[in-house]
Order: C-alpha cells, then sequence, then structure tokens
C-alpha cells in the first residue's frame, strides 16, 4: 500500500507560480510512476504531468512550456511546478503513484485561478 499526501493548493492569481507537493509513504521502494492529474468541475479527470522512476517525463499540451513535474527519489515526493496560471488550470489536483501495477491517489488540493 501506498499513501499519497499533496500540498500547495489554494487560490492563485492568474500568472501566479504555486508548487505543489506530493509526499508518498508506505511500500514506496516499488513505486514507478508517479504524476499529476486534474478535475474541473463537470469534466472528466485528465492527466497533466508524469515522471518515471528513471526520471522520463511527459506532459499533457495544455500545460507544456508552463508547469514543470519533478521527482525527488530520497524524498519519495513528486513536486509540480505551476507557471502562468490561468483561470482554466481551475481544478483539484490529484497526484498517482502506480505501484507494482496498482494506481494510488491523493485526496486531492484545489487550485483556483481567479483574481
Amino acid at each position: 500500500q501506498v499513501q499519497l499526501v499533496e500540498s500547495g493548493g489554494g487560490l492563485v492569481q492568474p500568472g501566479g507560480s504555486p508548487r505543489l507537493s506530493c509526499a508518498a509513504s508506505g511500500h514506496v521502494a516499488h513505486i514507478n510512476t508517479m504524476g499529476w492529474y486534474r478535475q474541473a468541475p463537470e469534466k472528466r479527470r485528465e492527466v497533466v504531468a508524469t515522471v518515471t522512476s528513471g526520471g522520463i517525463v511527459n506532459y499533457a499540451d495544455s500545460v507544456k512550456g508552463r508547469f514543470t513535474i519533478s521527482r525527488d527519489n530520497a524524498k519519495n515526493t513528486v513536486y509540480l511546478q505551476m507557471n502562468s496560471l490561468k483561470p482554466e488550470d481551475t481544478a483539484v489536483y490529484y497526484c498517482n503513484a502506480e505501484w507494482l501495477g496498482y494506481n494510488f491517489w491523493g485526496q486531492g488540493t484545489q487550485v483556483t485561478v481567479s483574481s
């Protein structure tokens, strides 16, 4: 089992640059890919960015060039640096970890982009 705890969300002005963090605990030794997903009201959950244990990253087209995912394996933590935020980035952001073929999710953190 893997537990994930996100932090760093909140109300942000357009153009802001918050950073989300997700700390993993439990059986972390076999975590492969970690990532961030988001779900806006009345929309499906979508992938934002992922990073493998080897450091290979992928981004959704909508966030390329604005968001950066990084991972500290020593701290079992994944980060999402978000820059140039837009109102359409408003969503609940969820951390995900793939562990031996199973997917684990954090509780989610709300990011609201508004002036």
